[in-house]
């Protein structure tokens, strides 16, 4: 008969099959190679570093910022899946999930998974940041109304963006668009 398996959660952190990491408002105070790999960085190298180095822009670092705060407050979690940037500035779609730590406090602690999706959904057309944000709604299979709703914008503006994504990706409907982003042929 096997012994029990003593519990030790620093290796189970660092040997996690996703990419983890433990915030204090959003700097990185720990990750795992998984992580640290997955954008382009070597072990140690994002610990103090703020989230900001893994965005895009600095917009998306503070619009994705502000979004989270409502729904984590309400929650206690956030999941989302979002166009992320490597070391290398490689863009790619990453699915990032989150649990506060300190109830009421969304940024003071967190715990966040960071999962590559790249694989089976590559960036394949330069997007803007606001099509980045648009896309990753429309992914979640928000409407253009709930869209603007959520990011401070008038429908009409969402639905330009909406066109434009269409534009880019060769699709002729919506529901082409979101199968073209999530890199399922339609």
């Amino acid at each position: 008969m096997n012994a029990p398996l003593a519990i030790d959660y620093e290796t189970i952190f660092r040997n996690a099959p996703v990419g983890m990491c433990v915030s204090q408002h959003r700097v990185i105070h720990a990750c795992n190679e998984v992580l640290a790999g997955m954008f382009g960085y070597e072990p140690g190298d994002l610990v103090g570093q703020s989230f900001r180095v893994l965005y895009p822009t600095l917009d998306e670092f503070e619009r994705t910022g502000a979004r989270i705060v409502p729904i984590m407050s309400a929650k206690g979690h956030y999941s989302d899946e979002r166009i992320m940037k490597r070391a290398n500035q490689e863009l790619f779609w990453c699915h990032v999930s989150g649990r506060s730590l300190i109830p009421g406090d969304p940024h003071a602690a967190g715990i966040w998974t960071f999962e590559d999706l790249s694989a089976k959904r590559p960036v394949t057309a330069e997007l803007t940041p606001r099509e980045r944000e648009i896309a990753a709604l429309l992914v979640e299979g928000k409407t253009s109304k709930l869209i603007a709703r959520h990011v401070g914008l008038s429908p009409r503006t969402v639905e330009m963006h909406r066109a434009k994504l269409m534009r880019k990706f060769g699709a002729a409907t919506s529901s082409e668009l979101v199968h073209r982003l999530i890199g399922v042929s339609a």
